[in-house]
């Protein structure tokens, strides 16, 4: 087998090959446990390979380990659609004619490429007159936008999404975002050259972002980016989750008062004072100082319509006694085996299909990647995929769903700050708005004394709830109990938080606590509500009752009958 790839599962491919990892052979030492094996044991050949699967096990550790990425080709990166331009004459005169009348010159239409020509529009169902807007990266053609007259827009099919004018940014160590190309246009007749535009416009749910990330290496040496783009809604959204993604330390935002964009802008006001609109961009409100004019619009709505709802996970039982907000974080425990770490899964699978979000999972113990990809796709599916199903239709839409929605940090040795780091560039690349870490005694930065362990939970949930708040991201952490109790029956009692190493911490700096449980005898689950911050967002001490469903992994809502209390005299 060929491998291209300069690392292999985070462990660069020369130190694997010190452990006798080499491809093709079948036995070898584990890169695992060996380091902590006595001298004469540390050559052991105490693992097993299967190279075609990606998978190695350990005899002596009894882990399992990924000795590669396991991805088809192809899949990292896309084989995308290069256009070709139909008609590469200059626009007729009637189009710059309506052009002259949005305040746009020849000139302007010459030096961005903008052209005309025939194009079937999927919105009226046949070939009609176009004005064509030209994306280009690296001097090469890469995407091209259709707008007819009747301003019906699309993509060229299966060409890489980018953001207009962006080559025109480079050199530059500031960038003007706006929403349209029309937007750009008149930037440009302003005097601003290196203004760019969202391929798609905007929505209120502007999460996939996915040009950002085809583009982002032009942002690395801007020390300032302008957003300007439209006042309603779908635009302020827009402007939020670029912010949120790019950083407010260098985000600067401007509006257009009584108009809608930079367009309406340039023809009711002219160049000169786009210009100034433009160049006058006040930055982002500064993190940790708030003023009443900054939170007034919160304020006025709370004193109207009260707390706002959390969000859910579309589990009815579930939802009727916990929801969260964003920028929180969530600790989630119970002894081994009880489902905490699927319950999460079903959390995060909830997430995105009642808001879209995206996950990030730092899970160690959650191994090989290629299962936990196949748990969470059976979730999504709603049922168990068989070999019949590969390459079918709902196979190819279900892969494509989590491959956009869920990544897995993979690393040799994980730590929080390396975790954090990996999960901020992921916000700014993919944004993702849950992060996991499963479990908490597997991505930690030192080992720490128990004289010292509270003060090392509580710094190490601190940093937790920072990046929570900074990327505006929820945050769940698995953690285990150190200890575990058996009542008079001989069954082990439920743990609390106060059971996590580090105890009462956990309970105070947690804005939520869930316990997951697992009832052998009734093949039930049972998730309580441990802790929650605010009352608005749930009921502490209530409980929620699944059926675990074996060929999709999903937990199913269950009513429990109630149980009569029984009489002293009883």
């Amino acid at each position: 087998m060929q491998v291209e790839d300069k690392e292999i599962n985070g462990f660069l491919i020369e130190k694997f090959n010190q452990h006798g990892l080499e491809v093709g052979k079948t036995q070898g030492i584990c890169p695992l446990c060996s380091t902590d094996r006595k001298p004469e044991n540390k050559k052991a050949k105490c693992s097993s390979y299967d190279w075609e699967r990606g998978l190695g096990t350990c005899h002596n550790c009894d882990k399992s380990f990924q000795l590669h990425t396991y991805k088809r080709k192809g899949k990292a990166e896309r084989d995308y659609v290069k256009p070709e331009i139909k008609k590469v004459d200059l626009v007729v005169d009637k189009t710059l004619e309506w052009f002259k009348t949005r305040g746009i010159t020849k000139d302007t239409l010459d030096e961005l490429k903008v052209t005309t020509g025939q194009e079937f529009m999927p919105q009226t169902g046949k070939s009609e007159n176009t004005i064509q807007f030209n994306y280009y990266v690296g001097g090469q053609l890469t995407n091209v936008k259709y707008r007819d007259a009747r301003k019906n827009f699309k993509l060229y099919k299966g060409a890489e999404k980018v953001f207009y004018n962006i080559d025109n940014t480079v050199g530059h160590d500031y960038c003007i975002i706006v929403e349209g190309e029309m937007d750009v246009l008149a930037l440009h007749e302003a005097g601003i050259t290196n203004a760019i535009s969202v391929p798609n416009g905007a929505t209120l749910n502007s999460n996939n972002l996915d040009y950002l990330d085809n583009c982002i290496d032009y942002f690395d040496d801007k020390d300032k980016i302008i957003i300007a783009v439209d006042s309603d809604a779908p635009g302020q959204a827009l402007q939020a989750e670029l912010i949120r993604r790019l950083g407010a330390e260098i985000c600067y935002i401007t509006t257009f008062d009584d108009c809608k964009d930079a367009n309406e802008y340039l023809v009711k006001h002219g160049p000169k004072e786009l210009l100034s609109r433009i160049t006058n961009a006040k930055p982002v409100p500064l993190e940790n100082v708030t003023t009443f004019r900054d939170i007034e619009d919160e304020v006025t709505d709370f004193v109207r319509n009260g707390f706002k709802k959390g969000f859910q996970i579309g589990l009815d039982n579930f939802d009727e006694i916990f929801s969260t907000y964003t920028g929180q974080f969530i600790t989630v425990t119970g002894i081994p085996s009880s489902g905490k770490s699927d319950f999460v899964d079903q959390m995060c699978v909830g997430y995105n299909k009642e808001y879209g979000w995206k996950t990030a999972f730092a899970s160690p113990e959650n191994a090989p990647t290629y299962l936990h990809a196949h748990k969470l796709m059976r979730k999504v599916w709603g049922d168990m995929p068989n070999k019949g199903d590969i390459g079918g239709d709902k196979w190819n839409q279900v892969a494509e769903h989590v491959n956009d929605s869920f990544f897995f940090i993979d690393m040799e040795r994980y730590t929080l700050e390396s975790v954090l780091r990996k999960g901020a560039e992921l916000v700014k690349r993919k944004g993702i708005k849950c992060l996991v870490i499963d479990p908490f005694n597997k991505v930690r930065d030192v080992d720490c004394t128990t004289e010292d362990v509270n003060r090392y939970t509580m710094e190490y949930l601190t940093k937790i709830e920072t990046f929570a708040k900074k990327y505006d991201v929820l945050v769940m952490i698995v953690a285990h109990p150190t200890k575990m109790y058996k009542n008079q029956n001989g069954k082990i009692e439920e743990p609390t938080m106060y059971n996590i190493k580090g105890g009462g911490e956990w309970y105070d700096a947690s804005y939520h606590g869930l316990l997951v449980h697992r009832d052998y005898e009734l093949k039930t689950t049972k998730v309580k509500v441990l802790k929650v911050k605010f009352q608005n967002l749930g009921e502490n001490g209530a409980e929620a009752h699944f059926k675990w469903e074996p060929r999709s992994g999903c937990f199913i809502p269950e009513v429990m009958p109630e149980m009569e209390e029984a009489m002293p005299w009883e």
